[in-house]
C-alpha cells in the first residue's frame, strides 16, 4: 500500500470521510488483544498489554462498547483469540436478528512476523484473519493492528487503499465493510517508547480518541480523524529514532457512507478543559506513574478538551527554556478547567515524565519436571570392567528456571541403575553379584536460547552410591559413596509450548581412596523429556 506521506493526503482523507452522514450508532462489539510474547525469534515487548488495557478502557468509556460486548485478552494464545472472536460473532448475529446495525472492532498489540500475528508460541495468520473479518456478520468491521510489519495486511489485494478511494457523498446508505489500520508499513518495525510507556502508534491513537484528534471540535472523533492524527504524530515522533520513521497504513473496503465515529466525548462529562485564554502549545497529561496518558495540541484562542478518566494528573507544557507544570484532578462526572495561574515554572530536570522503570525480568521463574534416561561409564577400562561397571540409568529431574537470573537453570536429579555381573579378580573369580548405582546431583547451567533450540553449559555436583550385592551370602556386600564435581553441557529443543527434549553430556572427577588414592573420571550421556509446570 502506498504510504500516506503527505499531510494533504491525510487532510483529504479526513475531509472526505468527515462528510459522511451521522447515521444510527451501531451496536458495537470489541475484541482487544495484547501480548508481550511473540514466541521463537522475538524479544518480549514491554507495553503491548498496557496498550490493550488502554484501548479496552477507552472503548468502554467513550467508544460505545458495553462491557458485556467487549473481550480483553492479555497474553492469551491463538485458540483463545478465535474462541473470543467466535463468541462476539454469535452476539453480532443475535443483534442483527433483532434488526440492529452492528460494528466489530478488533484491536491487537503485539508481535507480528512471517505474515502472522504472534500470540506467545501460537500465531494467527494475517490473511486468514482478513478473510474472517471480511466474512464477519457485522455491518462494519474495523481492524487495528499495532505490530511490526502489520502493513503487510493492507498491502495485499482485496482492499482499496487510501487516499485512492471514492466516497459516494450523495448516497445516504449506511456504511458497510471492512477498515484496516496498521501501525507500520509492510517493511517497518513498530516501536515502543519508555517515556510514553506505550507503542507510539497506540499512544497517539488513544490520545487522539480522547480529544486531541477532534479537530472539528464537535465532540466526536471519527475513525479517520483518529487515524490521521496517529499517522502524523507517529511519523513525527519516530523520525529521529534509530529504527527510522514508522508509517502507519490505512485501507478500507466500504460501501455507502455513514457513521464512523469511534469515540463520542460528549457521553462523559469528566475530563480536562484547556480554555481559549490559555497559552497555545502542546499540553501533556502525566499519570502518577510518570507516563504520558494523553496530549493536546492547542492553538491560540481555541478551547480544547481531553476526556481523561477520573484521577490526578500532572499537566506539563514545554517551553523553549523551561517547563510549566501543575496538578489537575479529574472528578467523576465533572470537567476541570486548567488554570494557567496555577502552573509553575520548572527546569527541565523536574520533568514529571519519568520513563519506564528498569526492565523487569521478562522471563518468569518456572519449574520443569522430567524423565531421564542415560548411560554411565568410567574412562579407565579396568575400573569400568572390574570395579565400577558401566551402567544404564533411569531417573527423575526437577528444574528451576530463571530464578537466579534469566536463562539460568538450577537442576536437581536422581538416577538409578543396576545390572548383574560376575566378579573376575586375579585372586577371586566366579561369584555373581548385582551392581547398583545411585546418583543424586544438582547442576547450575546457563542457556543461550536460539529460537526453539537452546545450548547450555554449567557446573555440577553429584553424590554417587555404588553397591555390590553378592549372591553368595558368605561374601560381604561392598559399598562406596563419594561426592564428585563435574561439568555438564548439551542442548534442549522445545517440542511444544510446555514440552522439551534435552540431550546432554556430563563429565566428573572421582577421588577413589580405598587402599590407595586414585584419580578417576567418568562420563554420562543422557536424554531428558521435561514438562514445564
Amino acid at each position: 500500500m502506498r504510504r500516506l506521506v503527505g499531510h494533504g493526503q491525510v487532510l483529504a482523507l479526513v475531509l472526505l470521510l468527515a462528510a459522511a452522514v451521522r447515521a444510527e450508532t451501531p451496536h458495537r462489539f470489541a475484541l482487544v488483544v495484547g501480548n508481550d510474547e511473540g514466541g521463537a525469534d522475538t524479544r518480549p515487548l514491554r507495553f503491548a498489554r498496557d496498550d490493550a488495557r488502554k484501548m479496552h478502557d477507552l472503548l468502554l468509556r467513550l467508544g460505545g462498547v458495553a462491557s458485556g460486548d467487549a473481550k480483553l485478552l492479555l497474553d492469551e494464545d491463538a485458540e483463545d483469540f478465535h474462541r473470543a472472536l467466535a463468541e462476539l460473532e454469535s452476539g453480532i448475529r443475535a443483534a442483527r436478528a433483532r434488526g440492529e446495525r452492528t460494528a466489530l472492532i478488533v484491536y491487537y498489540s503485539g508481535h507480528a512476523k512471517d505474515g502472522s500475528l504472534r500470540l506467545g508460541d501460537s500465531a494467527v495468520e494475517l490473511e486468514a484473519l482478513k478473510r474472517r473479518l471480511s466474512a464477519a456478520p457485522a455491518d462494519i468491521r474495523i481492524a487495528i493492528l499495532d505490530s511490526c510489519r502489520s502493513g503487510a495486511l493492507t498491502r495485499t489485494k482485496g482492499a482499496r487503499r487510501a487516499p485512492a478511494f471514492a466516497i459516494d457523498a450523495g448516497a445516504q446508505r449506511e456504511a458497510r465493510g471492512l477498515v484496516i489500520l496498521t501501525s507500520s508499513s509492510s517493511d517497518e518495525d513498530s516501536q515502543e517508547s519508555d517515556l510514553l510507556r506505550a507503542s507510539y502508534f497506540s499512544h497517539h491513537l488513544v490520545s487522539g480518541l480522547m480529544g486531541d484528534a477532534d479537530r472539528s471540535g464537535d465532540g466526536q472523533v471519527t475513525l479517520f480523524e483518529a487515524y490521521s492524527h496517529a499517522y502524523v504524530r507517529t511519523v513525527a515522533d519516530t523520525a529521529d529514532s534509530s529504527a527510522g520513521p514508522q508509517h502507519p497504513t490505512f485501507s478500507y473496503d466500504l460501501a455507502g457512507n455513514g457513521d464512523l465515529v469511534l469515540t463520542d466525548l460528549r457521553v462523559r462529562d469528566e475530563g480536562l478543559l484547556v480554555p481559549a485564554t490559555a497559552p497555545a502549545g502542546a499540553y501533556y497529561f502525566v499519570d502518577p506513574r510518570g507516563a504520558v496518558v494523553a496530549e493536546l495540541d492547542k492553538a491560540a484562542d481555541s478551547e480544547r478538551r481531553v476526556a481523561l478518566a477520573p484521577g490526578t494528573y500532572t499537566v506539563k507544557r514545554r517551553l523553549p527554556d523551561r517547563l510549566r507544570i501543575g496538578v489537575a484532578e479529574v472528578r467523576r462526572g465533572r470537567t476541570s478547567v486548567i488554570d494557567e495561574s496555577l502552573l509553575r515554572d520548572a527546569p527541565f530536570s523536574d520533568d514529571p515524565v519519568k520513563g519506564a522503570p528498569p526492565r523487569e525480568r521478562a522471563l518468569r521463574t518456572a519449574w520443569t519436571l522430567g524423565l531421564t534416561g542415560g548411560y554411565h561409564s568410567f574412562f579407565d577400562a579396568p575400573t569400568r570392567e572390574n570395579l565400577f561397571l558401566s551402567t544404564p540409568l533411569l531417573g527423575l529431574e526437577v528444574g528451576l528456571h530463571h530464578y537466579f537470573r534469566e536463562n539460568w537453570r538450577w537442576d536437581f536429579d536422581v538416577s538409578l541403575g543396576s545390572q548383574r555381573a560376575t566378579l573376575e579378580l586375579p585372586t577371586l573369580s566366579g561369584p555373581g553379584y548385582r551392581y547398583s548405582l545411585l546418583t543424586v546431583g544438582t547442576s547450575l547451567v546457563a542457556e543461550w536460547p536460539l529460537g526453539r533450540v537452546a545450548p547450555f553449559v554449567g557446573a555440577r555436583l553429584s553424590y554417587l552410591v555404588m553397591v555390590r550385592d553378592f549372591e553368595d551370602a558368605s561374601l560381604p556386600d561392598q559399598f562406596y559413596a563419594v561426592l564428585t564435581p563435574g561439568l555438564v553441557t548439551g542442548v534442549h529443543w522445545r517440542l511444544l509450548e510446555r514440552l522439551e527434549l534435552t540431550g546432554r553430556a556430563r563429565v566428573h572427577y572421582l577421588l577413589y581412596n580405598v587402599d590407595a588414592k586414585r584419580s578417576l573420571g567418568y562420563w554420562e550421556l543422557g536424554a531428558l523429556l521435561t514438562y514445564r509446570l
